[in-house]
Parts: C-alpha cells; structure tokens; sequence
C-alpha cells in the first residue's frame, strides 16, 4: 500500500465517518424530542386527572398564602404536572391555557382565569418549545427549538 492509497482511505474515513456521527446524533436527539413530548402528555394528563377528582381539598403541595378555591385547584393542577413531567416541565418553557367545552353544541370557550368549575368539561393546553441538545439539528427548527403542544380534555366531578 502506498502513500497515495493510505491518504485516500483516511479520506474515505473522514467522509463516512462524519455522515455516521451525522445520523447518530439526529437519532440521540429525535429521540429525545419524542421522549419530551410523551412526557408532558403524560404529565398533563395526570394533572388535569388530578384536578379534576380532587376539588378543592386534598392538594399534597404549598400553596400560596390564602388562596381562593379556583386559585387552588389551578395551583394543584401546574403542581401534578409538573410533578408528573420527570423534571422536563421547567426546560419547555410551558404555556398553559384552559378552556371549557360546552357538552351539548361542542363549542369550546377559553376561560380568562381559572381552571374550570364543578362539572364542566375543561380543556387544558401547554404550548412548549424545547431547544435542541445539538447544535448540529438546530438549524432544522425555527430558532433552534422544537415546539409542540400537549393537552387534556377532562370532566371536572362535582366537587364541594
């Protein structure tokens, strides 16, 4: 093997090297793009769950100094979530909203504060936009994060 042939392969190396790492990292990172998304699914689903059976006592968590009921509930309700979110909620910039769902027309209201009452049917929505752990796919998102939206819809029992 000559000089020329061993300079070639190294070459060959570099270029098959890089397309390797290249797809190894989209892979790392998709993943956890996915693993992200499951988890605040799960997490908002357990806490509108939460919320919607507990009412307005039972809250495990502090709370702030003399809250109203409805202030209780949406604090329990941002705690379970984040409690269920295995540590991801604080990293996605979370944007929570709430609306109501009217059972018989369909027609869902958003609510200006608070977070449902006593039987209605409430949706809840995080809009979240993740940033990337590689600078390598940051070029493929609109300013370098992954943004997703993860809801739950639930029917709040008839709570004291």
């Amino acid at each position: 093997m000559n000089m020329k042939e061993k300079g070639a392969a190294l070459v060959e190396f570099a270029l098959a090297a890089l397309i390797f790492i290249t797809v190894v990292f989209a892979i790392i990172e998709f993943g956890y793009l996915f693993w992200v998304n499951l988890s605040m699914q799960h997490a908002v689903r357990e806490g509108a769950r939460y919320a919607a059976v507990t009412g307005t006592s039972g809250f495990v968590q502090p709370l702030p100094t003399d809250p109203t009921p409805v202030e209780q509930r949406c604090a329990a309700l941002v705690s379970a979530i984040r409690a269920n979110s295995m540590g991801v909620y604080d990293r996605v910039s979370p944007s929570l909203t709430y609306s109501t769902v009217d059972p018989v027309t369909g027609i869902i209201t958003p609510i200006s504060s608070g977070c449902g009452g006593a039987g209605q049917i409430i949706m809840i929505k995080i809009d979240c936009a993740l940033p990337l752990i590689t600078p390598m796919m940051k070029p493929f998102f609109p300013n370098g994060k992954y943004t997703f939206t993860v809801g739950a819809t639930m029917q709040n029992e008839a709570f004291k």
